[in-house]
């Protein structure tokens, strides 16, 4: 094995590790942390302690922990399939990494057009930090998605940006904006610009929260289905959790993988479309236009 096969290989068992190490260490603190309890048990994320401020005192949640988590694997997986890329495919990592990127700059390109062509990572990183996010439930994990906490700030972010665009042109112009079509829609459109953000917010977190608990309701219910079909016989026989084999697996490929990576593609949708289309590109053109027979 020569020195530089030698060198990539520890390198790649580096990577793989800062994928891995922060599952098992969120699965650890969650053994030794979580209190026990019996039957139904519905709560949001667990305060692991609080560190006093001078106005309000901040808590360090599971969500915050999690979520912390969540973007060291994000950072290991993209060091793991971007290490060795050369101009020419010699591995098969590389082949992801250039699909992974290829399908976000298309789809960026044909929501947002060619202006936004930059706008790539961004969304690339709302997709990975929002699925990632929502799979760590498959590891028993509390996933920061159901935290309206953590899904609100991701979509403060993205007010932001579309209020950023919006003003391309200028504040007088975006609030010309909000006077149309007629100026007494003004102050409708004025809360409609607030609230973007909550509805994004909301629909991201309700709909993986909801996930969540009918996962645990399902859960309970099948365990006193077996109870009741099996209680009778002697022994062991009566605590085989006989409905609880299965059939939870299959209602996780659907609330945690195929719903958590839906709502992930459709906030970065969602994303796109409102910063995309509050951009006015026409008068945008037009003003820059405008400056250089200025500078002429």
């Amino acid at each position: 094995m020569s020195k530089t096969g030698l060198k990539f290989k520890i390198l790649d068992a580096v990577y793989l590790a800062i994928m891995i190490l922060p599952i098992v260490f969120g699965i650890v603190l969650q053994v030794l942390t979580k209190p026990v309890a019996e039957g139904i048990n519905i709560t949001g994320a667990r305060v692991y302690f609080t560190i006093p401020m001078p106005i309000q005192n901040f808590p360090i949640t599971e969500s915050q922990v999690n979520s912390l988590l969540v973007l060291i694997v994000i950072l290991g997986f993209c060091l793991y399939i971007t290490h060795g890329m050369t101009q020419h495919i010699s591995l098969k990592r590389q082949h992801l990494a250039e699909l992974i990127i290829e399908k976000v700059d298309g789809l960026v390109k044909e929501n947002m057009g060619e202006y936004f062509k930059g706008f790539s990572p961004f969304i690339i990183a709302i997709l990975a930090l929002s699925a990632f996010s929502s799979l760590i439930t498959l590891f028993g994990l509390y996933p920061p998605t159901s935290d309206i906490n953590i899904v609100g700030g991701w979509a403060v972010l993205v007010f932001f940006l579309i209020t950023y665009y919006k003003m391309k042109c200028g504040p007088v112009q975006y609030l010309k904006g909000l006077a149309e079509p007629v100026p007494l829609l003004a102050p409708i459109n004025l809360i409609s610009e607030f609230a973007t953000p909550v509805s994004m917010a909301f629909r991201h977190y309700g709909n993986v929260l909801s996930g969540t608990v009918i996962s645990v309701l399902l859960g309970s219910a099948l365990a006193g289905l077996s109870s009741m079909v099996l209680g009778s016989l002697p022994g062991f026989l009566a605590d085989i959790p006989l409905f609880q084999v299965g059939i939870p697996a299959v209602l996780s490929i659907y609330f945690d993988v195929f719903s958590g990576c839906l709502q992930a593609f459709i906030f970065a949708m969602l994303t796109m479309m409102y910063v995309s289309g509050g951009f006015p590109a026409e008068e945008y053109e037009k003003r820059k236009a405008r400056k250089k027979i200025k500078n002429k």
